[in-house]
């Protein structure tokens, strides 16, 4: 472990909305590691339980067993809600460390979380954002068998892309950045803000780190990720019955936002200027036209099938997406 001096300030940015049943367990965590942030910065999404009173009587606790430990805590309401993105971006642009950690409300961490993440920030000054691997709990924080990594069945190739310095492509193809698990420098914000309202904020922020800089992640699970029903956001791994449910599902919309938000991200990477490599900007519009291609699909599955094929052969399904799967979805899906 690094000397404490060298080691950066941390900021917590802490997004709730209606999380009384877990919030506590989750804070207490955060006051538990053994490297502490030196500010938390919660942000409320207009709750109407006791989510913002139970945190705040934590950190009274924790203040009175600890006097000599000193850990700010920032309380922002939304009112009317801003949504999980804008909840975010609020959080993060009120932080102030050199390292911000995206924190939800329902989760645990284990007592290095933040250390040894940290450490690979001291160790790498290259590096830009860092996600990791979880453990999968349910709601009563008990082990479900399965890493979120399992459950997204991350292949060999990602992972090696993305240790190998080529995230951009990995995640042209799908994300694969977890908020909950997620450290990231100050410095991206410069870049990253302001949050594009269509797009997941860990997906964003992901995507404009492996853009403009190095994203790298611990195959080590320092998070437990607790699966309860009512998640904001959820992981799962989907069976044979899941997934052929979803090839069920109308493809319009999903196939708009995927183009709509590729847009999106050419054009911010284009104004980001010699900050985004030649590369990269040819990576970022192979996955517009890729998705341009499949969102102007036919409506007729058996008249979509040469289209699929001369998009399979330019490579698309390869290079921005999920291959066969994709494939099988474009030809299977309804439209709306």
């Amino acid at each position: 472990m690094p000397a404490l001096a060298a080691l950066p300030s941390i900021s917590v940015a802490l997004c709730t909305r209606n999380g009384a049943v877990y919030v506590r367990e989750q804070v207490e965590s955060i006051l538990r590691q053994t490297l502490l942030p030196f500010e938390v910065v919660l942000c409320d999404d207009d709750s109407s339980d006791t989510t913002v009173e139970i945190v705040e009587a934590v950190f009274s606790e924790f203040h009175r067993s600890r006097p000599g430990v000193q850990i700010g805590l920032t309380v922002l309401r939304n009112a009317p809600p801003l949504g999980i993105t804008g909840n975010f971006e609020r959080a993060i642009t009120s932080t102030t460390g050199e390292l911000v950690v995206l924190c939800d409300q329902d989760d645990f961490w284990h007592p290095e979380r933040i250390a040894i993440a940290a450490a690979r920030f001291v160790a790498e000054p290259a590096l830009t954002l860092l996600h990791g691997d979880a453990r999968l709990v349910d709601r009563r924080g008990n082990p479900l068998g399965l890493t979120l990594f399992g459950a997204l069945e991350v292949t060999e190739q990602e992972r090696m892309e993305i240790h190998g310095g080529r995230a951009f492509r990995a995640l042209m193809r799908r994300n694969l950045v977890t908020g909950a698990t997620t450290m990231f420098r100050r410095t991206l914000l410069e870049k990253a803000l302001p949050l594009p309202s269509s797009w997941v904020h860990d997906e964003w922020l992901g995507a404009i780190a492996a853009a403009t800089g190095r994203v790298d992640f611990l195959d080590q699970p320092l998070v437990d990720y607790r699966q309860h029903g009512a998640n904001q956001i959820g992981v799962s791994k989907l069976s044979l019955t899941g997934k052929l449910r979803k090839l069920r599902e109308p493809r319009d919309g999903r196939n708009r936002r995927l183009l709509g938000n590729a847009v999106i991200l050419c054009e911010r990477l284009s104004n980001l200027g010699t900050d985004v490599s030649p590369e990269t900007l040819a990576a970022a519009d192979g996955k517009r036209h890729h998705e341009a291609a499949r969102s102007a699909l036919p409506a007729a599955r058996i008249s979509r099938v040469a289209d699929v094929l001369r998009e399979r052969r330019a490579g698309g399904y390869t290079d921005y997406g999920r291959g066969t799967a994709d494939m099988v979805r474009d030809l299977v899906q309804p439209a709306r």
